[in-house]
């Protein structure tokens, strides 16, 4: 089927975080795209009953996993035919820090689904519900709305939704996570297990968001 016209769907999450810390300067925005979602759940599902969870809930999350599990996941996920998209800043370029450190992560996921539709412009996408308050919520779509409304586009829905309830996300983590562990510690093992199915991985090497937003 035509790329343009199949329906696609994109899970988001991320790894590293907004806020200025000494134990880490990366924040890493990652999206899984796929035609065939079912898949990716069933895969976790399969992790989750041959390793468990660490967590009660029954949740995936790759900083709380044994390698074994994460290597077992992301080599499972590599034999999809998935496509990986992200987007990676480093903290330690930012001249001018915005008032809202949330600033920068909403402009990596704006950038980020701006790739997802130029490829596929008849989309789905589901974003790790990272805020509680209905407000940041919104600022999150609006920002990701400003940043694709100049572009060709069919169908794109925008959910956040809790991981817990989304085996697509829990996957999604881990790929975040393998890129977080290059770019933050310098370790590829786990990278280079998704490293074929990476269609963009863009590290922004300076800051450019306070001159987009003039």
């Amino acid at each position: 089927m035509d790329i343009e016209n199949a329906l696609h769907y994109a899970f988001i999450d991320e790894s590293g975080n907004v806020a200025s810390s000494r134990q880490n300067h990366i924040l890493v925005v990652a999206a899984l795209g796929t035609d065939n979602s079912r898949a990716i759940a069933r895969i976790v599902r399969k992790a989750q009953k041959k390793y468990g969870s660490s967590l009660a809930s029954g949740e995936l999350k790759a900083k709380k996993e044994r390698d074994t599990l994460t290597e077992n996941l992301l080599t499972a996920m590599a034999r999809e035919p998935i496509e990986i998209f992200s987007v990676i800043v480093d903290r330690r370029i930012i001249e001018q820090h915005p008032k809202d450190p949330e600033d920068i992560y909403r402009w990596a996921v704006a950038r980020l689904v701006a790739k997802l539709v130029k490829r596929y412009p008849c989309i789905e996408i589901v974003l790790d519900r990272r805020y509680t308050k209905e407000h940041s919520r919104y600022l999150l779509e609006r920002t990701i709305r400003e940043g694709i409304s100049s572009l060709p586009q069919r169908y794109v829905m925008i959910r956040q939704e809790d991981s817990l309830l989304a085996k697509e996300l829990q996957a999604v983590d881990f790929i975040a996570w393998a890129l977080f562990q290059k770019y933050e510690r310098g370790n590829t093992k786990f990278y280079e297990q998704i490293a074929p199915r990476i269609i963009a991985e863009e590290l922004v090497t300076k800051q450019i968001w306070q001159k987009e937003k003039k």
